[in-house]
């Protein structure tokens, strides 16, 4: 079996408890995730099953959307609501859209973070999670992250708990922490703040109305009909140019060949190679010609 599952991950489970339960629903080994969710986040998981595994890296290469909410008033252990309260500050009177939105436009475009310590981010071989569950302290890495787009959907406060309400919508790379990225626009405001919730609407090209969940999964499997959902592993290179190879070029293709550049319809400098119709490779312009980046099929 091979093919791409657009997979709805339910709150509570982690991305790798939808791999282990997707192994016994399709009795095979061979899958993958691209991009992790926390157990807290909802939303769409790309799933690769069989060979297109080989397309994991390249589903996480585009860009991601997600919604949420953001509680402005309090800030806690992780950055979200699954932490320890460790900071309040009463937000004493409504903060204005206008001012939110200034704040979220000096957001955008590539920022740098500096990643929770409940997060899954290797320092020095251990995870940063695993500093955090030990009172250990540890110098954290800064990261690149690109910010498309951070928009204000709703703006409500609660005068009982002297809370703020910002509900978001977030486009952004691959890599990028929102539980951070809300958390610094708290602070860009003047307060404390944590992600209550989040929701992941797009990823890997694949949207939320298009997700499976592992119920639907499982009936399709039931129904010998799961074939009629799995998206082929041309639909993660969708952004490539592709060409179809003759015979000769397939032979030396088949064995790792290099092409000549005037030998493809192209001057792209990544292409995807087909014979047949089916995805064989992925090449790449180098000053010599066309080089193998990826091998698909050489069957």
């Amino acid at each position: 079996m091979d093919g791409i599952i657009p997979l709805y991950k339910e709150r509570g489970m982690t991305s790798f408890d939808c791999v282990s339960r997707l192994r016994r629903i399709l009795k095979t080994k061979k899958i993958g995730h691209s991009g992790t969710l926390d157990p807290s986040v909802d939303g769409v998981l790309p799933i690769c099953v069989g060979n297109t595994t080989k397309v994991v890296e390249y589903l996480m290469q585009s860009g991601k959307e997600y919604q949420g909410e953001l509680v402005i008033g309090k800030a806690t252990t992780t950055e979200d609501f699954d932490g320890d309260v460790v900071e309040t500050k009463p937000v004493e009177a409504p903060i204005s859209d206008e001012k939110v939105k200034a704040a979220m436009e000096k957001m955008t475009g590539e920022i740098i973070q500096i990643p929770p310590m409940y997060s899954a981010v290797k320092v020095n071989g251990k995870r940063l999670y695993e500093y955090a569950r030990a009172g250990e302290k540890v110098e954290r890495p800064r990261r690149k992250a690109t910010i498309s787009e951070f928009a204000m959907c709703r703006n409500e406060y609660d005068d009982m708990a002297q809370e703020q309400h910002v509900y978001f919508k977030v486009k952004c790379s691959k890599g990028t922490y929102i539980r951070t990225l809300v958390a610094d626009l708290a602070r860009a405001l003047g307060y404390p703040g944590a992600m209550k919730w989040l929701t992941r609407l797009e990823s890997g090209g694949f949207t939320l109305d298009q997700t499976m969940s592992l119920n639907d999964v499982q009936d399709a499997v039931a129904h010998q009909t799961i074939d009629r959902h799995l998206y082929p592993i041309d639909y993660a290179l969708k952004e490539y140019p592709s060409v179809e190879l003759t015979e000769d070029q397939w032979q030396a293709v088949q064995h790792g060949g290099w092409l000549k550049k005037d030998e493809l319809s192209t001057t792209a400098n990544e292409v995807v190679l087909k014979y047949n119709g089916s995805t064989k490779a992925l090449y790449h312009l180098t000053s010599q010609g066309y080089k193998p980046t990826k091998m698909f099929s050489v069957k």
